[in-house]
């Protein structure tokens, strides 16, 4: 008579799932082929083991088992597993948590390939804020087999490389772990009959419009990210992302750093000397301003609140405006005269 799989784990027959985990994944870190090397009846005792595992953690396995036993069991096809390759393709999360690999070994949803443009925005853009529209090469799911990439009204087959689970055991000297199917991608199911369309994709190329919220601050270089933008996953498996890379024009007033914007600002010899209102450029418009007499040339004026502020902020940095003070080259006789009186009162 086969071994009684709740003797086997070492738990009541009332035991609840959690403790059926606990006693197998105790269980499965003792007999573990790897920390057994050569040990044939370890390893048969960890096949038996897991067999137990599988039924006693499956309501359903369970339930058949607890009122027919093992004959009840095989009368719905159940024969344990073929191996111990087997074993760690059907149980990857549970040596995955175990002995350290990661994730272990469900099956994780693929995902469409992120895609990549590039947005070209005026330095204005960067202080308010835009909306713009990008073309974006991409995949879509194929009109004629709708996404299953499929011929005929055909479906996928099961992948016999994993049986359906997308996973893979592969052993790595002493080592044995789970990995994606290299067959099937992790699919599970495989494609015999492909749409001649898509060739089996399930996927179409197109160009589609997409809307770009491009906020105030934003940097050149800087990505945006927009989730589900991107080329859509085979199989109808979620789509990819879309980054778009912002790049600014150079202004032809002002020069950027970070948040502080520079400029110039050029001044006549006498508004120079005696100072007073003006008008200068921003990159909002035009400003007043009021100048000290006496403005040296070179020297940088600050206004505060008018460059730039940083993405998800309002307040801004500050316009420094280099003085460049403008030397006539043709004079009349007049201001000629008014600057040698100027000469003289100066060295009196």
């Amino acid at each position: 008579m086969p071994a009684d799989y709740y003797e086997l784990l070492g738990v009541e027959r009332t035991a609840s799932p959690q403790e059926i985990k606990k006693a197998y994944r105790k269980l499965a870190m003792e007999l573990h082929p790897d920390r057994n090397p050569g040990d044939a009846a370890a390893e048969e005792r960890f096949k038996a083991v897991s067999e137990a595992y599988e039924v006693l953690s499956n309501p359903e396995k369970r339930e058949t088992y607890d009122r027919f036993g093992h004959e009840g069991l095989k009368g719905q096809g159940f024969s344990g597993f073929s191996g111990v390759g087997d074993i760690f393709s059907h149980f990857g999360d549970i040596f995955g948590d175990i002995f350290g690999f990661g994730g272990g070994g469900r099956r994780r949803p693929q995902q469409g390939a992120d895609l990549r443009v590039d947005l070209v925005i005026s330095l204005e853009d960067c202080l308010h804020g835009v909306k713009k529209t990008v073309d974006v090469p991409h995949a879509i799911k194929c009109d004629s087999c709708k996404g299953k990439g499929t011929a005929d009204g055909s479906e996928p087959v099961t992948c016999d490389a994993c049986h359906g689970r997308g996973q893979v055991a592969v052993s790595r000297g002493f080592i044995s772990m789970t990995t994606t199917c290299p067959r099937c991608g992790g699919q599970g199911k495989v494609i015999k009959n492909p749409c001649k369309k898509c060739k089996g994709t399930g996927l179409t190329r197109q160009i589609s419009k997409v809307t770009v919220n491009v906020p105030a601050g934003i940097d050149n270089g800087m990505k945006l990210r927009l989730q589900g933008k991107g080329e859509e996953g085979p199989a109808n498996t979620p789509a990819g992302d879309l980054y778009v890379v912002v790049h600014v024009e150079e202004h032809p007033r002002f020069m950027r750093e970070g948040t502080e914007l520079l400029g110039e600002l050029k001044l006549d010899l006498v508004k120079a000397c005696l100072g007073g209102k003006i008008e200068v450029d921003t990159l909002d418009g035009k400003r007043d301003l009021t100048l000290k007499p006496g403005v040296q040339p070179g020297e940088l004026i600050e206004i505060p609140g008018e460059g730039l502020p940083e993405v998800g902020e309002t307040q801004r940095g500050r316009l420094h405006l280099r003085v460049q003070v403008e030397i006539p080259k043709k004079l009349t006789e007049k201001q000629i005269d008014l600057l040698h009186q100027f000469e003289e009162a100066s060295t009196t």
